[in-house]
């Protein structure tokens, strides 16, 4: 098997700059796959850009934009036709914690920052690259979810509901295109080493958790897997135990 088997491929990747983004990314950069490198901080996307030169000797494509604000999902479609005509992988990590809080104590200003970033954007940026996935000959699009949006916690109210919103709102749109090649995956990270991560949990031992590099080869498979159905559910800690994706 090739070392590169996404070679030639265009991969766009949100929330690119750190944690599982930042690890996909890389991994599809290693795989071969051009990335198109999205997230909000330039000086954060030049060093991923300086990991990919120095793992592959080929530069990644970066984006600097906040997805939440107005039309930069299409003008982010717009230039990837411009240039690449196509989109062959999506992966849609970008999301925000928001506040630990009771619902009732929800501010309104923060209940909207994370409805537009975590799905609004998610909305917007499907209606985008749509027609980009169509171009493509195996087109996958992976969205990162939680186990929030089926097991609602306390204090948890606006990331458990738009990451369960944004579980229905893949589905249903992998539904309405299941004539077409477009495959989408919703995957489930589990805990990991991440930011968002010790903003939730600051008494954690983050040296006790798995690397957000260790999901890369799973982002790497998915984006080449026979998925079958219109849409997958795959938890990563169910992959690294069977080492398949059968449960897909």
């Amino acid at each position: 098997m090739s070392d590169t088997p996404l070679k030639d491929t265009i991969a766009l990747v949100t929330g690119a700059s750190r944690g599982i983004g930042r690890a996909a990314a890389l991994a599809l950069a290693a795989a071969g796959a051009h990335v198109v490198a999205v997230a909000r901080t330039q000086g954060a996307l030049e060093e991923l850009d300086d990991a990919i030169r120095a793992a592959t000797g080929q530069s990644a494509t970066l984006v600097p934009m906040d997805i939440a604000e107005g039309d930069n999902c299409d003008h982010l479609a717009l230039a990837i036709h411009q240039r690449f005509g196509r989109l062959d992988v999506l992966v849609h990590a970008a999301a925000i914690l928001g506040p630990l809080t009771p619902v009732a104590h929800i501010e309104p200003k923060h209940w909207e920052r994370v409805l537009a970033v975590n799905l609004t954007a998610s909305y917007r940026l499907i209606r985008a690259v749509e027609p980009l996935l169509r171009a493509s000959e195996r087109p996958r699009a992976i969205f990162l979810t939680s186990g929030r949006a089926a097991r609602p916690k306390a204090f948890w109210g606006p990331y458990g509901a738009t990451k369960a919103a944004l579980e229905n709102l893949v589905r249903t749109w992998a539904d309405e295109l299941e004539p077409t090649k477009i495959r989408a995956v919703l995957l489930d990270p589990n805990i990991m080493r991440t930011r968002m991560r010790a903003e939730a949990m600051p008494g954690e031992d983050p040296a006790a958790l798995p690397d957000p590099s260790e999901i890369g080869p799973l982002v790497v498979e998915l984006a080449q897997a026979d998925l079958g159905l219109p849409t997958a559910s795959v938890a990563f800690s169910d992959w690294k135990t069977a080492g398949t994706l059968a449960s897909a």
